[in-house]
């Protein structure tokens, strides 16, 4: 395939191979002929978080495949059932004693996506329970939870719970059954991304699926396929898993790409989802769809972005998200100018947890951490 380094050339193209929802059957077939690196192919699988998809789809070529490797693969895939299982037993402890108390909450990713997108929960690799709620819901929430042995990581004062609540999205919470097991989500994602998506409307718009046979509420599929699309801009495609997961719902589901489009167009994303299809399409073969072309429209910035950050997935090289070229690529992702002064300023003068490890100040003098923050940067740019 163009632009996959020499270095790991086949064992990049047996496992897009693998990831990819179509036509993979004939390429795996004429693929596992060639030599392969198996610790290669497997580091890869695990870094890209496809191992479960790679399993299944060399499920058919066993006798091809080096039996060492493949009972690798077989005990990683029994274990995150296994893992799968417990965290679908808490979602459903925990979903139910919201339920009980009139919370509504949303599962989000994880599970729900697994069930809704893969129709089997094993499929993707599990990590932890990510609930969509309402900012207004999570101090009884987080009351709720207590009695479930759920503790938060983090404890804010008023004041930093309040400034939080606004520019953060999420706080983590440790269970009995493990650290980092629950993320609740008020927002898509911080506040400087500039990206006010409309949570009231997202729980409005929900549909109901079946997670461990158990019904939930979770994103519609125009609703997740944006939402995932978001996701995995913030994360520069890092993972190959969050393409496939984008390509499995532009597959499997007729999705209203008009309703896309109108949300897209009002969020200034229009960008974001495009460069998500072409890679989608250049990487796993998937087709995009006829009104995603007119919805979704395709732009030179797009197509060039989209290349650069394909060679980035192919070289496995990953991105500092804490570099200034991280946060240049996030402004050139927006196609509104509007939405890269709202980017740059939220980035400068919104300051969060490290300004308030940083610097203890009394809550009356709060508002000064903004200078925190802006002293803080200044301070980096310096050193870079």
């Amino acid at each position: 395939m163009p632009g996959i380094g020499a270095a790991t050339e086949p064992e990049w193209s047996l496992l897009l191979a693998a990831a990819s929802a179509s036509h993979r059957k004939e390429r795996l077939q004429v693929l596992l002929q060639s030599p392969l690196r198996w610790e290669v192919v497997l580091d890869l699988a695990d870094r890209q978080g496809v191992e479960q998809l790679l399993y299944q789809a060399l499920s058919d070529f066993k006798p091809l495949i080096p039996c060492e490797y493949f009972n690798f693969l077989a005990q990683k895939y029994q274990t995150n059932v296994h893992k799968s299982l417990m965290l679908s037993r808490e979602l459903i402890r925990i979903v139910d004693e919201l339920s009980a108390l009139e919370i509504e909450v949303m599962p989000y990713k994880g599970l729900a996506l697994s069930e809704a997108v893969y129709g089997d929960m094993a499929l993707r690799q599990s990590g932890d329970i990510d609930l969509l709620v309402r900012a207004a819901d999570l101090a009884r929430i987080r009351g709720a939870l207590a009695k479930l042995g759920f503790t938060q990581q983090l404890q804010w004062s008023p004041a930093e719970e309040r400034s939080y609540l606004k520019s953060g999205y999420e706080c983590v919470f440790d269970g009995t059954a493990g650290r980092n097991l629950l993320e609740l989500q008020w927002a898509i994602q911080p506040a400087f991304y500039a990206v006010d998506f409309d949570m009231e409307g997202l729980f409005r718009r929900g549909i109901t699926v079946q997670v461990a046979g158990h019904a939930m509420k979770t994103p519609s599929r125009e609703d997740l396929f944006i939402l995932l699309s978001l996701h995995a801009a913030k994360h520069v495609w890092g993972r190959l898993i969050w393409l496939c997961d984008l390509a499995r719902i532009v597959e499997i589901s007729a999705l209203d790409w008009n309703q896309i489009g109108i949300t897209a167009k009002s969020l200034g994303i229009q960008r974001i989802l495009r460069i998500a299809l072409l890679l989608a399409n250049r990487l796993l073969h998937t087709p995009i769809p006829a009104e995603a072309e007119s919805k979704i429209p395709e732009t030179k910035h797009s197509r060039l972005i989209a290349k650069e950050i394909e060679r980035q997935i192919l070289e496995d090289g990953g991105c500092d998200i804490a570099s200034l070229a991280y946060f240049r690529l996030m402004l050139g992702l927006r196609e509104r100018w509007q939405d890269r002064v709202r980017l740059l300023t939220r980035l400068v003068f919104t300051a969060g947890p490290s300004e308030w490890a940083a610097v203890r100040l009394p809550e009356p003098l709060f508002p000064l951490y903004r200078i925190v923050r802006v002293t803080r940067l200044a301070a980096k740019l310096m050193r870079a």
